[in-house]
């Protein structure tokens, strides 16, 4: 097979430099001592050809049908590691203990792609990858921007997030509309969050869909008890709390739940 048809429903933009391609293979440091690396969404194997140069397994996934039979075609010493699945939904248990992520994400699913690289955190100790450069700023953005949001706080919870370069969208078929940003993830040593881990999370999202309100108002839903009414954080915006400060506010409101 010579030729895949980029598909608007799977949010395809198949990049076509080859300089690119390989600054982005470059860019996975080896971060957490791992030994096998699964490219998401491999397309027409741009990015493969410069990730099969290092010494790492390397595995690739998608869930296009004709990117699958291009691979098999260009890459035949991978064929046992081309998987036909989606990485949303497939068990990724083959890939054992330990495991970078690279890949361009598509634009439509880079959030879920990054919900289900949380659920994975244990496992997967560096992350590099493209997306719109919008929603790569907000996720490496620090507290007291307007561009950091939910995403930013969970993944950073995690992983030290870097913003590496920016890609024009004239090196892609078709081209995207908007630029896209390359970044790089690497975790860090919290194993866990020392509060209810799922408290946090409801906190974090309950206070960023409604971020123009002080804390007092967003976490309404999450039933503050009264103990918590002159707590000078609730006076304060959820884009303004680093992932320290989210942590100490949910032990405070267990514990006052806790009283209740």
């Amino acid at each position: 097979m010579s030729y895949v048809r980029p598909k608007k429903h799977l949010g395809q933009h198949f990049l076509k430099d080859l300089s690119i391609a390989q600054k982005i293979a470059d860019a996975l440091s080896g971060h957490g001592d791992y030994q096998k690396v699964l490219e998401i969404g491999s397309g027409t194997g741009v990015m493969t050809q410069f990730l099969t140069e290092n010494e790492m397994e390397l595995w690739l996934m998608d869930v296009d049908e004709e990117s699958i039979k291009y691979l098999f075609a260009h890459f035949p010493e991978l064929k046992e590691r081309i998987v036909f699945a989606d990485f949303l939904k497939e068990d990724l248990g083959f890939l054992g203990e330990k495991y970078a992520v690279i890949g361009n994400f598509p634009y439509n699913i880079s959030s879920q792609i990054f919900f289900r690289i949380l659920e994975n955190r244990n496992h997967v100790p560096e992350v590099v990858c493209m997306l719109q450069k919008e929603v790569a700023e907000r996720l490496a953005s620090p507290p007291g921007n307007k561009q950091y949001g939910i995403l930013s706080v969970l993944l950073q919870a995690y992983y030290e997030i870097e913003y590496l370069f920016t890609v024009p969208p004239t090196v892609f078929n078709p081209p995207p509309k908007v630029n896209s940003g390359v970044i790089r993830l690497k975790r860090n040593s919290i194993q866990a969050l020392n509060c209810d881990e799922a408290l946090f999370v409801r906190i974090v999202k309950a206070g960023f869909q409604m971020r123009r309100k002080t804390l007092r108002n967003a976490l309404k839903p999450i039933n503050l008890p009264a103990d918590m009414s002159a707590d000078p954080v609730l006076n304060k915006r959820a884009e303004t709390l680093s992932v320290n400060e989210f942590v100490d506010l949910t032990n405070r409101i267990a514990s006052c739940q806790r009283k209740v």
